[in-house]
């Protein structure tokens, strides 16, 4: 629930501690860190109330869920894969939602190598998860910078439960990398063929998607790494 969420004073976002980046004419300028939520977080869950003095109706989802980020440049000073990432914040609401997401960057702002996660709570983003260990994914691939729109519809159909399956899907992942961007939906029971097809036929058509999409198992990732095949295609 949004009450295990990361609290605003666990993020340590203020004024103050906002990181500084050291633009090229070495004066210094306040940015958001990659993955940092922008704004005042304590007012994320308000910002979409409507005039004061009135209740704010928030409409739950069927799940929560949580953002996770993995950044490049801690990335590069890790040995062990995901020992960098990190919880963002937890939403269960669509007000939530929506107060989350417009201040975050979208993947098109974000530096490459960066990893930006959607994952049901108590789901991690990685292959030991119990839930995750005998799934798989399906992937898309996007030209740099292309890939805005279809994560935000990925997002909507996830946690909107669109899916006819949606119970087999763990979350999503957007892959940002110097010359293109992949969005991955992570499912938790790869041997089941039907539903996995069924998944990724959906997915194709929420997003208006024409190319093949393939579906590889995560132990197959484990064991082959870039030489995994694709088990099903749509």
């Amino acid at each position: 629930m949004v009450e295990e969420a990361i609290k605003p004073e666990d993020l340590n976002i203020t004024d103050e501690t906002k990181p500084k980046t050291v633009r090229s004419d070495g004066d210094e300028d306040e940015q958001p860190e990659e993955g940092e939520i922008v704004g005042d977080v304590d007012t994320l869950s308000s910002s979409s109330s409507s005039r004061p003095g009135t209740a704010v109706v928030q409409h739950p989802l069927e799940h929560s869920w949580t953002f996770w980020f993995d950044n490049p440049s801690a990335k590069a000073k890790q040995a062990a894969w995901g020992s960098s990432m990190r919880p963002i914040y937890t939403f269960s609401t669509v007000e939530e939602f929506w107060s989350l997401y417009n201040n975050i960057h979208r993947p098109s702002k974000l530096a490459p190598g960066a990893d930006f996660y959607c994952f049901k709570n108590k789901i991690e983003p990685k292959w030991e998860d119990p839930v995750c260990a005998n799934g798989g994914k399906w992937t898309m691939t996007f030209q740099k910078s292309k890939s805005d729109i279809c994560w935000l519809y990925t997002l909507l159909a996830m946690i909107g439960e669109q899916f006819d399956h949606g119970d087999d899907i763990c979350g999503a992942v957007v892959n940002v990398r110097a010359r293109q961007e992949k969005i991955s939906l992570w499912t938790k029971n790869a041997a089941n063929e039907s539903a996995q097809v069924s998944i990724g036929k959906q997915w194709k058509e929420f997003l208006d998607y024409n190319d093949t999409i393939g579906f590889i198992f995560h132990d197959d990732a484990k064991k082959l790494d870039r030489g995994a095949k694709n088990k099903y295609t749509v």
